[in-house]
């Protein structure tokens, strides 16, 4: 009797730590994607086009659209996940911490004066793009000052994307750090303090000539730090 009441003990302890360890796996994490509609999404920049796809957020190119971002409310300081599949014509990203020009803005970048138009989105983009570039998972300053970090001096990180297949990108901003993993290999780290907050935003980028291109994104979740 007291070895049935022990083994008893045993696995309801056991059971208990097991459900303890998986709810603080996924504590704090919320999915900014619901699988079937684009609720809390709000398209700026441009006019390519976003549908939801068998539970996939497709994004599609339109000729002639500037660069065109779906985005979600600010975060600051947060860990991001998500999956995503490019066609390897297509170069594409994610904007965290962004914000939108409210006006016709002249800015300089490396002593050239640049315009930029109201409704432009600018501020950090994780980089999704070919293989071949090398500068996926690198983060950019669109719209604004360009490349704070090219992975220039990684060969590993240059290496993280796989072209024709999902990649898993993992993004962690906190204070004035930012970090970035694909498919769980390091790549981009960068000390930053120009935005504490801002929204994110699903580029499709701009293309030239009159062919479409598709980017698709899925299993979106986000954790405040």
């Amino acid at each position: 009797m007291q070895k049935i009441t022990l083994f008893v003990l045993t696995l309801a302890i056991s059971l208990s730590i097991g459900w303890s360890s998986g709810s603080l796996a996924d504590e704090g994490w919320i999915s900014l994607f619901d699988g079937e509609t684009l609720n809390g999404w709000t398209v700026r920049g441009g006019y390519a086009t976003y549908k939801v796809k068998d539970s996939m957020i497709v994004g599609t190119t339109a000729q002639g659209s500037p660069n065109t971002f779906l985005c979600s409310r600010s975060f600051s300081d947060f860990e991001l996940e998500f999956d995503v599949l490019c066609d390897v014509e297509l170069n594409s990203g994610v904007q965290i911490r962004s914000h939108v020009y409210e006006k016709d803005t002249t800015i300089n970048i490396r002593g050239r004066e640049r315009k930029r138009e109201a409704g432009t989105v600018y501020g950090y983009q994780v980089e999704i793009t070919n293989q071949s570039r090398g500068v996926a998972g690198g983060i950019y300053d669109e719209s604004r000052r360009g490349w704070l970090d090219n992975l220039s001096d990684k060969p590993h990180a240059r290496k993280a994307f796989k072209d024709g297949q999902w990649n898993h990108y993992r993004i962690v901003a906190k204070a004035d750090h930012i970090r970035t993993w694909i498919n769980d290999i390091p790549c981009a780290d960068l000390r930053d303090s120009m935005d504490e907050s801002g929204f994110i935003g699903l580029q499709v980028h701009s293309v030239r000539g009159e062919k479409s291109y598709q980017v698709r994104w899925k299993n979106i979740r986000i954790r405040e730090l």
